[in-house]
């Protein structure tokens, strides 16, 4: 195995920018395939053209340094294409969650000033409806398949015989909005430049020792900062295989990954728990799958994964759309269950990369040991959020990126999760982490998942209600529930209010939005109340 900086040292330097890390890769493994969708195969020579000919093609269509381009669609080549493409223009790629209904996507696609929208034929009526009163109106293009009177992806391309725009890619040049899942509010857009998304790229070789042959399985989706940062850049920089699924696909996971080949994929909590309760017929043996990176493991994850389905390194690491890959457990080891891990490093050890503190709420240092808001400084934080100065400003102290999530460091320097800030219930004086209570109570052998928030309590301050999805044919009651927390968890922590669900809500990127639940004034009615 070669180590990460011998794998970056295979090729010629490059300009820290993605056409240029895509050529210097190209240059020494022209006929290697650097990207496999559905069957089809693309060499990283295929690669080189197909994006000088997507990049003539935007060109011709007016596209020009520093203009957005929206991308609403499932997995798809063609949203790798048009990011490089772009990246060579100079220009920005923002791309938009495909299930997002109207409102929704009319938000992102005016606040970010889209000229063009390519998306897939399932997005055509949503983008529309969202395009039909910008002004300028954008030009639109699908993907795939047909529609009268619209222009289809491959034949545009197929039809430029120009040659290729002259390279603009610089390292600040913005290359991507990554937009929030707008938990609070409306959906920020996080913006990245080229630079940012080598170097997570490079990061992530070191973090899961990406090798040549490696082939990264990606079921994330394109708008978020998972796929594009660790899978699609990592895949370049190493000069691995981008395995590229559409999306995840529970009762599909394993016959993919045994078909293609895959050696690692990445992945977020929700994708491992669905996998874990999914019937044992449908995992297939004899897979190549032996790196997995995502967050949070417990306990039944590493059993289940270890032993149950061979994948024999598991990775947790932390990181937001504002600074990608802060945070990961040293993949030689050791690992610390549960633990966010210690600061990423560049393959380059001598590069300064990513470090990060406990603070209070006054910007002090606290002890290791001690809970704070963790912070980060990095070179790969965002370059700010688009068309959002204030919001940009309230996001920084002293250069420090403030993360909005309580930690704690321990004396080896291993960074612990808490929770949110605005995941912290108040009970009698004390701070009890909402992100805790759900682990405990989700770990529950009938429970599929669960969710605690904070309700108004007669004595001041707050009160625990949780809210527990129970798994096919469970028989757990809410005093089972409350017996299983009182065995793990202090008493304050043993919550009053329990209601079972059939479902909770999630955000774009599945994390369950808990504003939601707080919104919902009928849940304490429903709930079972223990302190009663």
């Amino acid at each position: 195995m070669l180590n990460p900086l011998e794998v970056l040292a295979l090729y010629p330097p490059h300009r820290d920018t993605l056409p240029s890390l895509l050529a210097s890769r190209a240059a020494v493994i022209p006929e290697r395939v650097f990207m496999l969708y559905q069957g089809r195969t693309y060499t990283y020579a295929e690669t080189v053209a197909y994006v000088e000919r997507t990049a003539a093609m935007l060109a011709a269509r007016g596209v020009r340094a520093g203009d957005r381009i929206g991308v609403m669609s499932l997995n798809h080549p063609s949203t790798v294409f048009v990011l490089l493409a772009l990246s060579r223009l100079g220009a920005t790629m923002a791309p938009v969650n495909p299930d997002y209904g109207v409102e929704e996507a009319r938000y992102v696609l005016t606040h970010a000033q889209v000229s063009g929208v390519l998306c897939a034929p399932d997005a055509l009526a949503t983008v529309q409806a969202a395009c039909a009163e910008l002004r300028p109106a954008p030009w639109l293009m699908l993907n795939e398949g047909s529609e009268a009177g619209l222009a289809l992806f491959d034949d545009e391309v197929a039809r430029i015989v120009a040659a290729p725009p002259d390279d603009l890619s610089a390292p600040q040049t913005t290359c991507v909005f990554i937009y929030t899942s707008g938990t609070t509010g409306f959906p920020k857009g996080v913006m990245h430049s080229q630079r940012n998304v080598v170097l997570a790229g490079e990061g992530f070789v070191e973090r899961m020792y990406l090798q040549p042959d490696d082939r990264l399985l990606c079921i994330m989706p394109m708008f978020h900062v998972n796929a594009i940062c660790y899978s699609l850049s990592g895949s370049l920089a190493a000069g691995a295989m981008l395995v590229l699924e559409p999306r995840f696909s529970a009762s599909r996971f394993w016959p993919i990954v045994r078909e293609t080949g895959a050696t690692e994929v990445n992945t977020i909590a929700a994708v491992m728990n669905i996998l874990m309760r999914r019937p044992r017929s449908e995992y297939v043996p004899g897979h190549q799958l032996r790196k997995l990176y995502g967050a949070p493991f417990s306990e039944e994850v590493y059993r289940v994964f270890n032993d149950e389905f061979h994948v024999p390194t598991l990775i947790e690491g932390y990181g937001m759309s504002e600074v990608p890959g802060a945070l990961n457990n040293p993949f030689p080891g050791p690992h610390r269950l549960g633990s966010m891990g210690k600061p990423s490093r560049h393959p380059d050890h001598a590069m300064p990369f990513s470090e990060l503190k406990i603070v209070d709420d006054s910007g002090r240092d606290v002890p290791d040991g001690e809970m704070g808001e963790l912070v980060v400084r990095t070179p790969i934080v965002m370059q700010g959020y688009y068309r959002e100065p204030e919001m940009t400003a309230a996001a920084f102290r002293d250069g420090w990126f403030l993360t909005g999530d309580l930690a704690r460091r321990d004396g080896e320097g291993y960074f612990w999760f808490v929770a949110r800030k605005k995941d912290i219930i108040r009970k009698r004086g004390e701070n009890i982490s909402g992100a805790e209570l759900d682990r405990v109570v989700g770990s529950h052998p009938e429970v599929m998942e669960a969710a605690a928030i904070p309700v108004p309590s007669p004595l001041g301050e707050d009160d625990i209600l949780v809210v527990v999805v129970r798994k096919p044919d469970a028989t757990v009651t809410a005093q089972d529930i409350a017996a299983w927390c009182r065995e793990r968890l202090a008493a304050i922590k043993v919550p009053r209010y329990v209601v079972f669900a059939d479902a909770l809500p999630h955000t774009p990127t599945h994390r369950v939005a808990k504003f939601k639940l707080r919104e919902d004034e009928g849940l304490r009615a429903r709930a079972t109340d223990l302190g009663a």
